[in-house]
């Protein structure tokens, strides 16, 4: 049985949970090109911004202005107004789909992306032949878009970078944890005081989970990270201990912290023959007081 509860549900895929400046969960809807708001506490949910292409990753710049992950066209949007302008393109550093975002206080927003087309390779040689230990996926390069909307490459040859986190490192500064998906591991870098990644290690091995970690937010001197495979969620501290398990009603691919809950976004699957034509996609939620 789950621990969670189901706040929300007919989404298509959800991705990109985080808590917005007003305190409400703001999250993508990859098919149906929506972004929502979400007060967890009424359970309203309202379309901020639709649009003809594939959102994922959301953040906001330091005057309060929505940023958007476009996947298809490999841009960074920023919401003005009604619409969703240009804020930086990054096709010339994304391979493959534009995915995941973390934007820090400053403005600074990192991305990720595929790196390859996941699911035509999933196609040909299914999830197992992904996931053997012998398999090398293309390694895709992480951006950093500055608040001006230039863009440099922070880190490169990362197995499917995905969900993102700060942490706060041991002697005050900023940590970036980096989710793997197909190294199935947490890798983690020094941040700069001008956004730029050194020292690069490995944060937390977690193959022996069965976690091939998808979306991940931080919690204190942990991470809690969405397995994508599995119907839970896992609080992960530093060297790949589990602190917490948290049970959903299906597989979880994105996990937000918004004041004393854990939300998890769920689905049936990732794949787009699955979600696309579907509305099976859920908001789980469950208090971590």
């Amino acid at each position: 049985m789950a621990d969670t509860s189901v706040l929300r549900d007919g989404l298509h895929f959800g991705e990109g949970p985080r808590r917005g400046p007003d305190g409400r969960l703001y999250y993508s809807d990859f098919y149906a090109g929506e972004v929502h708001a979400l007060d967890l506490a009424t359970g309203d949910d309202e379309v901020v911004v639709a649009f003809d292409g594939q959102p994922s990753g959301l953040g906001w710049l330091p005057d309060g202005s929505l940023l958007v992950v476009s996947m298809l066209d490999r841009t960074v949007r920023r919401l003005d107004g009604d619409d969703l302008v240009v804020h930086a393109d990054i096709s010339d550093i994304a391979t493959f789909h534009a995915n995941d975002m973390l934007v820090d206080a400053s403005g600074r927003a990192y991305v990720g992306n595929f790196g390859f087309d996941l699911h035509g390779v999933m196609d040909e040689i299914g999830l197992e032949g992904l996931l053997d230990p012998g398999y090398d996926p293309l390694g895709a390069k992480l951006a950093l878009v500055r608040p001006d909307g230039t863009v440099s490459v922070v880190a490169e040859d990362l197995k499917f970078p995905n969900g993102m986190a700060l942490l706060s490192g041991p002697d005050g500064g900023d940590v970036l944890v980096v989710a793997e998906t197909l190294r199935l591991g947490l890798t983690a870098f020094s941040v700069g005081g001008d956004g730029s990644l050194s020292d690069r290690r490995v944060w937390a091995d977690v193959k022996e989970h069965g976690i091939a970690p998808d979306g991940i937010a931080g919690d204190g001197d942990g991470v809690w990270v969405a397995p994508a495979l599995q119907a839970a969620a896992y609080r992960i501290a530093e060297g790949g201990a589990v602190t917490r398990k948290v049970e959903t009603t299906q597989p979880c691919f994105a996990v937000a912290v918004v004041g004393d809950k854990l939300v998890c976004l769920t689905a049936p699957d990732s794949h787009p023959s699955v979600v696309r034509p579907a509305r099976l996609g859920r908001i789980e939620v469950i208090d971590l007081s």
